[in-house]
């Protein structure tokens, strides 16, 4: 029981450090860099490997702790607004990968409904901070945000996590 919550925890820690790690990587190809959404996938491979804790943990701290350390994202409302995002697609991923039979449509259903969950969770956030900060966030700016610009990444993500999380299973890497 004690090792496999240490695992959990090294395994979160790396996850947690993936966050912070990747953005460099694609932040090198400004035109695409953020479109590829570099934090999602650590958090949403967190969620499924490490369960809904530390999905919601890595996800929540992530953001916020990058932009103290690092200024980017910005921390309002980019920042915020992302931190609970990528906590919903920490909780969501790792909940429903737990109570769903398992498999690889179970795994591709989790991702895509964590993946709905946390967009329109971003989207609640931004439209709280745009309206406390006097601004607007209407339905284009939603869809713009969580869907259109986000293509690549929302692509990025279906392509590799499935995979990933399929080759854990076999090597009894996480749960």
């Amino acid at each position: 029981m004690v090792k496999s919550k240490v695992k959990k925890v090294v395994l979160a820690g790396l996850f947690m450090a993936l966050t912070y790690v990747l953005p460099y990587l694609t932040g090198q190809i400004p035109e695409i860099g953020s479109m590829l959404c570099p934090m999602h996938i650590p958090v949403l491979l967190c969620g499924f490997v490490c369960g809904w804790q530390w999905g919601l943990t890595v996800g929540l701290i992530a953001p916020i702790f990058r932009s103290l350390t690092a200024t980017m994202p910005p921390l309002f409302p980019t920042a915020i607004c992302m931190s609970f995002e990528l906590a919903v697609y920490g909780v969501i991923a790792g909940l429903l990968y737990k109570i769903f039979p398992k498999g690889k449509r179970y795994i591709y259903l989790s991702l895509i409904i964590a993946m709905l969950a946390g967009r329109i969770v971003w989207g609640i956030a931004m439209f709280v901070c745009m309206g406390m900060n006097g601004g607007s966030f209407g339905l284009q700016a939603f869809v713009a945000g969580a869907f259109t610009n986000a293509i690549p990444g929302i692509i990025l993500q279906l392509v590799v996590i499935p995979p990933v999380i399929m080759l854990l299973e076999k090597r009894k890497i996480g749960r």
